[in-house]
């Protein structure tokens, strides 16, 4: 199949916040927001013109937060579901369960299934995945209203984040703590604001380094690194990727922040980088594309923060910076990850991947 021309469903997640969804020839904005200026396009925008480019017939499918939305997509007629859900009717929790509906309809899509999006998005199980796969993280523990579920030796300063959600969302300035106090304070303002454990994580001081990666398991390769760089933010704020520094363009901390191609690493220490992304990668099932974020301390250690499926595809954004830096055009790095998903759909021996 690789190589014909499909027709393909750009699938991405809409739902009711009270207002009117557009038509879906002019797709609305996904429930989280992007760094995205006035006249930058969403990604599901450029992903259907690359589409276009590469000769197939992409079309628009939303996920409003209805049943009749996602009772549609089995008769879409689509031959691949470019897959870039984050949510279902604003739940963020539930954006394994549409790869898992997917996948029970037979249908192929790209990223991430739904064993490995759960494996992703719970902090603590990918931890502990990766700590059983011998990749470095930091130690870390859970608590939700007085319980707590896991927890290592840990010592301050802590930062302290929901459990399930992505995107920084819960992420602030006052998210990394230096005393018990503060801790206890910021763990009943996650449970309040968002009803969600919290993970509290040992914070490592060093580079934010992020791994962008093209294939599945043993054929996957990870492309040049980025680093958003964070060392230009005032004395005193945390040199964290923060709700602020992502989205709010209009904060002195976001204008203070950028990423790129991280070309200062020496081929040692970037090899140890890429070679543990690949591990990350690999440890929670990831497939076709994934992000995962590390930390780089100033001893050189290498810890995994977290690993991101089916991250944002804006050509503005770290996974499309790293593709152009490895010598891929946009239309070319869309087009390698529908022939990724379509090959693992190509039939193998009488049977069918879909894991």
């Amino acid at each position: 199949m690789i190589g014909a021309k499909l027709k393909i469903a750009v699938l991405y997640d809409l739902w009711d916040d009270g207002t009117a969804p557009e038509p879906v020839e002019k797709p609305a904005r996904t429930t989280k927001p992007r760094k995205k200026t006035k006249h930058e396009k969403e990604d599901r925008e450029e992903i259907f013109e690359a589409l276009e480019k590469l000769g197939h017939q992409p079309f628009y499918h939303v996920l409003d937060g209805g049943l009749q939305s996602l009772h549609a997509v089995a008769k879409c007629g689509a031959d691949l579901i470019f897959n870039l859900t984050e949510a279902f009717a604003g739940d963020d929790t539930k954006e394994m369960n549409v790869a898992a509906y997917l996948d029970l309809l037979g249908l192929p899509f790209t990223g991430a299934g739904p064993h490995a999006t759960f494996l992703a998005q719970d902090k603590a199980t990918a931890k502990k995945m990766f700590a059983f796969h011998g990749i470095r993280t930091p130690y870390f523990a859970t608590a939700y209203r007085g319980r707590i579920d896991h927890a290592h030796d840990i010592s301050f300063p802590l930062i302290v984040k929901p459990l399930l959600e992505d995107g920084s969302i819960g992420i602030d300035s006052e998210s990394v703590v230096s005393g018990v106090k503060e801790l206890m304070e910021r763990v009943e303002y996650l449970q309040n604001e968002f009803d969600s454990p919290a993970l509290i994580e040992e914070y490592i001081e060093g580079r934010e380094i992020y791994a962008a990666i093209l294939g599945s398991y043993e054929h996957a390769h990870a492309l040049p690194l980025v680093e958003l760089d964070l060392s230009r933010l005032p004395k005193g704020t945390p040199k964290i990727a923060s709700w602020d520094v992502k989205f709010e363009k209009d904060t002195e901390v976001h204008k203070l922040t950028k990423s790129a191609v991280a070309e200062d690493l020496d081929e040692e220490t970037a090899a140890r980088l890429s070679d543990t992304a690949l591990a990350a990668y690999r440890a929670v099932k990831l497939r076709d594309y994934g992000r995962i974020d590390m930390r780089l301390s100033p001893k050189g250690d290498v810890y995994v923060i977290e690993a991101n499926p089916n991250p944002w595809l804006s050509s503005k954004h770290e996974f499309a910076m790293a593709a152009k830096a490895s010598g891929r055009s946009y239309t070319q790095l869309i087009g390698e990850i529908v022939d990724l998903a379509m090959a693992r759909y190509a039939p193998r021996s009488g049977s069918t991947a879909t894991s």
